[in-house]
């Protein structure tokens, strides 16, 4: 008979091929989970955490430190990499090789990520990813090699990223000195690859061709020491659409051009939705707030949604979701995702961006990827004292303020985005199914929106997204 091997014997299997020396190589490596203090995110980080624990019980009997992110200083910027590494270098430097950072959804088979980590010299400085590069110079990286971006290459985060010792000792304490501090830091592999690479004093990144971001049991993964996980379905059943209220800021100029963009691709998903403007259409229809239009900003109109939302003008509901009208959103995704999320908790959750991390600044949810809000976050937020100090003030930035002086957490994901599909790496895009993107310059909007947001058999399926996408997510 056939003999099929189970993943443990493979891994016993692995173990017995392999050289103490290898096996010793364990226990000079650090793992760090980019986790979130959220409490979804915590428990898939603990998940992962006893995995890799779990695989290096049958190498070794000292097993190495698996760090979670979140939990290791009380640092805010901490998830953006670079104000953490002196504290790494001068944690592990003496006593470890590698940094090995994963993400919460990379799923790690030890063995042969030891191996590809063993072709490297350790006493040298290493930077070491899966590369990927920009196609054209954009917004979201500060057009940073316009002349031609596609020869500067960072690591793709979901396919975990190392830092050798050397590397780090000699980097961490530079970095911290001149630490990032655009307005709005975004991308942190971006941002660590730049930093990394120090004007071409430093190294580049080394392509691995093991670490990868095939799914966990594709047959094109054989090869590769990382994957990534895709339950199905991940939590359960989607949130309701009746259980979302959602909010679109627009303003006069844009109700005949943009907002019937919004109407032709996704306000059909909405139960409940209301478009707030600075003049009444009873064609569309608006609402007028009593809030003057701005150019920028939009502090004031966004606390006046806020109000409205708590208030008895609006259903009730658990949650909260703020786009602009040049937002191009899945609803019947967001509902599959918030199935994750508890809305008893203060939850605030989109695409996390950073100000002034490195000097004790805040994480705020970019406005035009969309903001989405817990029920007990809008009710905390609006209970403090925290409120717009002019009406045209950066509304997502002065909410971040808000809820770092309430030591709210801020929740990333990925799958929101701030801009365009083109603005971001197309391998980057290629393991996603995203749930947002963002303006519609220089582009056909609804030729984007049935390209990348659109699920063919949302409104024949009593539960929402088809299979597929519920793997994917």
């Amino acid at each position: 008979p056939m003999f099929h091997p189970s993943s443990q014997s493979v891994q016993q299997l692995d173990v017995a091929c392999f050289p103490n020396v290898v096996v010793g190589y364990l226990r000079e490596i650090v793992f760090v989970i980019q986790s979130q203090s959220n409490s979804f995110h915590m428990s898939w980080a603990e998940r992962q955490r006893a995995d890799l624990l779990q695989q290096t019980q049958s190498l070794t009997q000292t097993p190495p430190p698996v760090l979670l992110l979140h939990s290791l200083t009380d640092n805010e910027g901490d998830w953006s990499i670079l104000p953490l590494l002196p504290y790494l270098s001068s944690l592990f430097g003496k006593n470890s090789s590698w940094l090995v950072f994963l993400e919460e959804e990379t799923n790690v088979k030890v063995t042969k990520l030891l191996q590809a980590l063993r072709k490297f010299d350790r006493r040298k400085e290493w930077f070491l990813g899966k590369p990927l590069h920009d196609e054209e110079s954009t917004i979201i990286h500060h057009y940073a090699f316009a002349e031609n971006p596609s020869i500067f290459k960072y690591p793709d985060f979901s396919a975990a990223w190392a830092l050798s010792i050397p590397l780090l000792d000699r980097s961490g304490p530079n970095l911290y000195l001149t630490s990032f501090n655009f307005c709005c830091l975004h991308l942190p592999f971006f941002i660590v690859a730049l930093y990394i690479w120090e004007n071409g004093h430093g190294p580049r990144l080394t392509a691995v061709p093991e670490l990868c971001t095939e799914p966990e049991h594709s047959p094109t993964a054989q090869h590769c020491a990382t994957t990534l996980r895709r339950p199905a379905p991940l939590c359960g059943e989607p949130v309701k659409k009746e259980d979302i209220f959602v909010a679109v800021k627009t303003c006069k100029k844009f109700h005949s051009e943009r907002v019937p963009v919004v109407k032709k691709t996704w306000e059909r998903e909405a139960s409940l939705l209301e478009y707030y403007s600075d003049h009444t259409d009873p064609s569309i229809p608006t609402i007028d707030l009593g809030v003057p239009n701005t150019e920028r900003g939009h502090c004031g109109k966004t606390f006046a949604i806020l109000e409205r939302y708590i208030s008895d003008a609006v259903p009730k509901t658990s949650w909260l979701l703020v786009v602009d009208d040049d937002t191009l959103i899945s609803l019947p995704r967001l509902q599959m995702l918030l199935s994750c999320y508890n809305p008893s908790e203060p939850v605030c959750l989109g695409e996390r961006y950073g100000y002034g991390l490195g000097q004790g600044g805040y994480s705020y949810i970019t406005g035009g990827g969309g903001m989405v809000f817990s029920r007990a976050a809008v009710v905390r937020l609006l209970a403090s004292d925290c409120k717009c100090y002019r009406d045209d003030a950066p509304d997502d930035m002065v909410l971040g303020m808000c809820l770092n002086a309430l030591g709210l957490p801020v929740t990333h994901s990925s799958l929101f985005h701030q801009a365009r599909p083109e603005d971001y790496s197309r391998d980057f895009l290629a393991h996603q199914v995203p749930i947002s993107f963002h303006k519609h310059w220089n582009i056909d909007p609804v030729a984007v929106f049935n390209r990348w947001l659109k699920d063919e058999s949302v409104s024949t399926r009593p539960h929402g997204l088809n299979k597929s996408t519920k793997e994917e997510l």
